[in-house]
């Protein structure tokens, strides 16, 4: 079964390198934070793939846990708060937008692939907040490079924050650390229920 394992693994890779590739040449792109998780998953689930093919060393539980987060997260953020993608001017690879792989099938995927593929119970307690840690890092990131480049993009007329729930400009400071907070609970509770999820699983790989 590793060998389905495998090739699972590294069409999520696949499909993560592919979704991504606009940002090579728009390197602006990076500062989303769906594009950085998308190309880290990628090459996690690279390594996952080439180990289960193999037969070598695997990722550490805590990184797969913390991209398994993230990928859930991308795609709540996705469905509930971001605009529909127009297929009339969206990237499409394969007939499918890239978006579409971004967003939803790889983390969809990926959660698959934790679930069936991976062993189980090996999280430490602490791992829920831990794996919220890169939160604030990526925030503090975004807001220090929209003050020292306030006209680089990725938006459009050169808007530099990604996403209008975390853009100063439009919101003011206080409803940015409103919506900070919001996040960070939501950061904690995907991870909270993945943590809870592993240990309800059974210890040993289901497939």
């Amino acid at each position: 079964m590793r060998f389905v394992a495998a090739i699972w693994r590294l069409a999520i890779a696949i499909l993560c390198f592919v979704s991504t590739m606009h940002a090579w040449s728009q390197l602006n792109y990076w500062v989303y934070f769906t594009y950085q998780m998308g190309f880290v998953l990628g090459l996690v689930m690279a390594w996952a793939g080439a180990a289960s093919l193999l037969n070598g060393v695997q990722p550490p539980a805590w990184l797969k846990g913390c991209l398994t987060t993230y990928a859930v997260i991308t795609a709540l953020v996705a469905y509930f708060i971001l605009p529909p993608d127009d297929p009339a001017t969206a990237t499409m690879v394969w007939g499918i937008m890239t978006n579409t792989m971004l967003h939803r099938i790889a983390p969809a995927m990926a959660v698959l692939d934790f679930v069936l593929f991976d062993r189980h119970r090996r999280f430490a307690w602490h791992v829920p907040v831990t794996w919220l840690s890169y939160f604030p890092i990526y925030l503090g990131f975004v807001i220090i490079r929209a003050q020292w480049w306030p006209h680089s993009g990725p938006r459009a007329n050169g808007n530099p924050y990604p996403y209008g729930f975390i853009d100063v400009n439009e919101l003011g400071w206080m409803q940015l650390a409103v919506n900070a907070a919001q996040l960070a609970a939501v950061f904690f509770g995907v991870g909270l229920a993945v943590f809870l999820i592993d240990r309800i699983l059974p210890a040993k790989v289901l497939l």
